[in-house]
């Protein structure tokens, strides 16, 4: 079937991409759903870092790619050997698919799925192969979803079935932004009752981390370095919100402390900030090269501990029952995350506003 997406041909144009253009929306070609695949027409996707990070190419991939991993959308069509989904059913669609079956399947989340993550590196289905195409040539999906589009085919392992009362706007931020910052506290830090829990960084999956505390009953302190975050993250809910350099003067510290935003110094701030015998969890993605520095001997003599934590450790299909019950219940108001909505056709307008600190999550429409 033809398909409108937004596909990135060339990564590392400079900003701004309003101007430079990486991301071309044009017609392509989808193929039908095979084994375990479905047929998704997507109903909105977020615009997450991980989008950023390949286009200004932080995060190399194969390209010609088409964009976008954080989605809601209907199933329109089921492959052979789909069973437990069918027609009609809101989806939530999710960045690593776990095949359920590999080492990595068995550690409850602790560790990425490796069949999903290599499907993922070499921008292909969990089973193997693309299903896009532009005159022929193939296009390389991303993470497994490539959401910039109207439609998608995605692998059965890609997708989380919600009811219909999960609107589109909040079953598409379940996806990633929850799963990675609700995750970095439910799974990761597992702050215990009446512990305080620190967000350094206050992009999307921050504010998540900073919603999913608040619903937990935690005291939540956000840190991050614009003024225009730290209004926003007591506006979601931050009972405190610092600088960076406030926490340094203050000497401020916190049994969890989660670091969300993808550098090494909100790493290095992070680590400072966590008390002794605390826990740093990063979920941030820096550049590959990107280093920090802490101490070991802290680490020993303060006796903390350093947890990584990709996807929030999050096992979709056990994790996103849990947000929904909390939004059910007027506890996580995972709306409040969603700065505005844009058409696909200014996706790279878009990609400004997120490099630039101006917004937490937007949402393309397809209308």
């Amino acid at each position: 079937m033809k398909i409108t997406g937004a596909v990135l041909d060339e990564a590392g144009r400079p900003a701004p991409f309003a101007s430079s253009r990486p991301l071309t929306v044009q017609e392509l070609d989808l193929a039908a759903p095979g084994h375990a695949e479905l047929l998704v027409r997507i109903e909105t996707a977020g615009i997450c870092h991980s989008d950023l990070s390949v286009v200004d190419g932080k995060r190399p991939r194969p390209t010609p790619m088409l964009l976008g991993h954080e989605a809601a959308g209907i199933v329109e069509e089921v492959g052979p050997g789909v069973s437990a989904l069918s027609v009609g059913d809101r989806v939530v669609m999710t960045f690593l698919p776990r095949c359920g079956h590999c080492a990595g399947c068995a550690t409850d989340g602790r560790l990425p799925c490796e069949v999903g993550s290599a499907a993922n590196a070499a921008g292909e289905l969990l089973d193997g192969g693309r299903r896009l195409s532009r005159g022929g040539e193939h296009i390389a999906h991303h993470l497994g979803v490539s959401a910039f589009a109207t439609h998608a085919v995605v692998n059965q392992a890609s997708v989380v079935r919600v009811d219909h009362d999960v609107p589109p706007d909040v079953a598409a931020l379940l996806g990633c932004a929850v799963l990675t910052g609700g995750g970095a506290v439910l799974n990761a830090g597992r702050p215990a009752p009446g512990e305080t829990v620190m967000v350094v960084g206050l992009g999307g999956v921050g504010m998540a981390a900073v919603l999913v505390a608040k619903a937990l009953g935690h005291h939540v302190v956000g840190v991050d370095a614009l003024d225009s975050k730290l209004a926003e993250g007591l506006q979601l809910g931050a009972d405190e919100v610092l600088t960076p350099e406030q926490v340094v003067a203050s000497a401020v510290r916190a049994p969890v402390v989660i670091e969300a935003a993808g550098h090494p110094r909100a790493f290095e701030t992070a680590f400072a900030a966590t008390a002794p015998g605390g826990r740093t969890v990063t979920v941030g993605l820096p550049a590959p090269g990107a280093r920090a520095e802490i101490s070991p001997l802290v680490l020993t003599a303060e006796a903390r501990t350093v947890i990584g934590s990709y996807l929030g450790s999050s096992v979709p299909a056990r994790d996103i029952p849990v947000y929904v019950d909390l939004w059910r219940q007027g506890r996580l108001p995972i709306e409040k995350l969603v700065s505005r909505v844009v058409p696909l056709a200014d996706v790279n307008a878009a990609m400004d506003a997120l490099a630039q600190g101006q917004v937490i999550r937007q949402l393309l429409s397809f209308d």
